[in-house]
């Protein structure tokens, strides 16, 4: 079993920089790829970065490429996203997603989930 809690999102202006966390528990987190995805309303959710177990492998989407970082602490059981540049589109709920193994950029094929932070850019 794997639990997630966001936290770190808030309001911030166009350009300006947040950092979410994803604090982690469960024996496995260490062995697992963990993701975040974001939902905008009336919008389907969607992947935004994901990170591998080993911080080996990793994969961004096209959108927030050279804005977003994905990072994680396994001592501390925490994966973080730190995201520059922000703009009024990356208004989201935010969130994480955990997954065993191999890195993979779609909802369905995540098994843990956490709660959502809320993301709001203003222009």
């Amino acid at each position: 079993q794997v639990q997630l809690v966001e936290s770190g999102g808030g309001l911030v202006q166009a350009g300006g920089s947040l950092r979410l966390s994803c604090a982690t528990s469960g024996r496995t987190f260490s062995s697992r790829t963990v993701g975040w995805f974001r939902q905008a309303p009336g919008k389907e959710r969607e992947f935004v970065a994901a990170l591998s177990w080993s911080s080996a492998n990793v994969a961004y989407a096209d959108s927030v490429k050279g804005r977003f970082t994905i990072s994680r602490d396994n001592a501390k059981m925490t994966v973080y996203l730190q995201m520059n540049m922000l703009k009024p589109e990356d208004t989201a709920v935010y969130y994480c997603a955990a997954r065993p193994a191999f890195v993979r950029t779609t909802v369905g094929e995540y098994d843990y989930w956490g709660q959502g932070t809320q993301v709001t850019v203003s222009s």
